[in-house]
């Protein structure tokens, strides 16, 4: 798994922002349940440009567990959330490259690395 994010130590604190937001989410938190169990997602591969933050991890970690490999680089840097970004990478395994603030040079270079895993889904908000 390939990731790009400010500091994985930061992944505690995003584990419970992202486990409070899931209690304003339950039809996603529902959709979860059901894709673990019938994961209609194998072997697709979901390439997200989206804002890093605590909502679009539920988004991600939902098609996780549906079965999807995930790739999530920031829309806009200014607003990714890095310890959700470390949450992410550390406990859903879920390939991240985005960091709060990137340069020019970065951001487009993420929106490469997502682009070059072949996705069979792109998802965008922007970009």
């Amino acid at each position: 798994m390939k990731y790009d994010v400010k500091d994985l130590a930061l992944a505690k604190e995003g584990k419970l922002r992202v486990e409070w937001a899931t209690q304003e989410m339950p039809v996603l938190g529902l959709i979860k349940e059901r894709f673990k169990k019938q994961k209609p997602l194998k072997g697709i591969t979901v390439a997200a440009c989206l804002h890093v933050t605590t909502e679009t991890a539920q988004l991600a970690i939902t098609l996780k567990e549906g079965g999807a490999t995930v790739a999530l680089c920031a829309s806009n840097p200014l607003s990714t959330q890095d310890d959700v970004a470390a949450y992410l990478v550390t406990d859903h395994k879920i390939s991240v490259f985005a960091m709060k603030g990137e340069n020019t040079k970065t951001y487009y270079s993420h929106i490469n690395i997502a682009i070059n895993m072949s996705p069979n889904i792109t998802m965008d908000s922007g970009a």
